[in-house]
């Protein structure tokens, strides 16, 4: 799992969403918050921030950092 799939998954139990609420309230389809949650590699940006934007948090571009 994701950190990304952790997060929302986490940040829903903690509104009291289902995955049905969180997909009504974010303007995405159920499948989508499904594959979300399950860590699925290939997700349109748009759409994950307009999910994230309801815990008031957004994706955005960052450096990978040289370890």
């Amino acid at each position: 799992m994701t950190q990304l799939a952790k997060y929302v998954k986490e940040m829903r139990k903690q509104f009291g969403l289902t995955q049905v609420d969180l997909s009504q309230k974010s303007g995405v389809g159920l499948r989508f918050v499904r594959e979300l949650e399950q860590g699925k590699e290939t997700l349109r940006l748009d759409k994950v921030n307009q999910v994230l934007a309801l815990f008031g948090a957004v994706m955005t571009p960052a450096k990978i950092s040289e370890s």
